[in-house]
């Protein structure tokens, strides 16, 4: 019974009304396992940082590029540091599992359901840390971007929306395998693969012919060009995908793209979770 005096009180909600207090609890605890040492905040920027900051000035001295080169390269980071981040996420939901108090918070009476969205808001919150991070050294570092306030929106609206979907992935497989060693050998696929071939370093269209077609129905290649159109006035990662005249049709098309990913994988993650909590 230790663990469970450990565990967070929930708040009771009011019959009939609504209440956030239950999740903001929820939320509240996960931080406090996520992020108890600067560490576990900074490790997970060093890739990210590395290419933004050393391999895309090096790539536009080796390649002779112009600095349009460097902010592609150091914007296609973005692509790199979501994925990872919401992938480790999902490994403390297996700590939490194995070791944790999650058997206790789920005999809590509130819906299964908060504890996934719970575990969401924490990994998008530390995420939008790390990518204000991101932008702010590659600023410092020197590499330009040209956004307004529409671009910004965009920019945001694609982050979320994929930062969410991804979430959900790591939520689905973080229930779905038994073992943190199973679900480490599998981040490399789903979090590392899709980076290099969704127009991250190089425009789809470089890309063999077949894997062009397969790029194009990745989320992180919707979600990179929604990126580079609001930051970087770029839309040439649009017309690579829909190949349209019309640039707000083709950001709306891929913003519509990466928000149905987000739904999808934030559904079936608290269905699976809720199936696996019954087991």
């Amino acid at each position: 019974m230790t663990s469970l005096a450990n565990t967070a009180v929930l708040p009771q909600p009011r019959r009939g009304l609504p209440s956030l207090a239950p999740l903001v609890t929820l939320a509240r605890r996960r931080l406090q396992l996520t992020a108890r040492t600067p560490r576990e905040l900074v490790v997970p920027l060093l890739t990210p940082v590395m290419f933004a900051l050393v391999i895309a000035p090096a790539l536009k001295q080796a390649l002779h590029t112009d600095g349009h080169y460097e902010s592609y390269v150091a914007l296609g980071t973005v692509g790199l540091l979501i994925p990872l981040n919401t992938m480790f996420a999902g490994l403390g939901v297996i700590v939490d599992r194995e070791h944790g108090a999650q058997r206790e918070l789920l005999a809590a009476p509130v819906p299964r359901a908060l504890l996934v969205l719970g575990n969401l808001l924490v990994a998008l919150a530390v995420t939008g840390l790390q990518l204000a991070v991101l932008i702010g050294a590659a600023l410092a570092r020197g590499i330009h971007f040209s956004a307004s306030t529409a671009g910004v929106v965009w920019f945001v609206a694609a982050a979320l929306l994929f930062a969410i979907g991804m979430y959900g992935v790591a939520e689905t497989l973080a229930n779905r395998v038994p073992k943190q060693e199973e679900y480490i050998a599998r981040v490399p696929a789903i979090a590392i693969l899709p980076w290099f071939l969704a127009g991250s370093l190089f425009p789809i269209d470089a890309l063999p012919s077949g894997l062009d077609w397969f790029a194009k129905v990745l989320p992180l290649t919707h979600g990179l060009a929604l990126m580079r159109y609001g930051l970087l006035d770029d839309s040439s990662g649009l017309h690579a995908i829909w190949r349209m005249h019309s640039t707000t049709t083709m950001a709306a098309l891929s913003l519509a793209v990466v928000a149905a990913f987000a739904t999808v994988l934030t559904a079936v993650s608290i269905r699976v979770f809720t199936r696996s909590a019954v087991r």
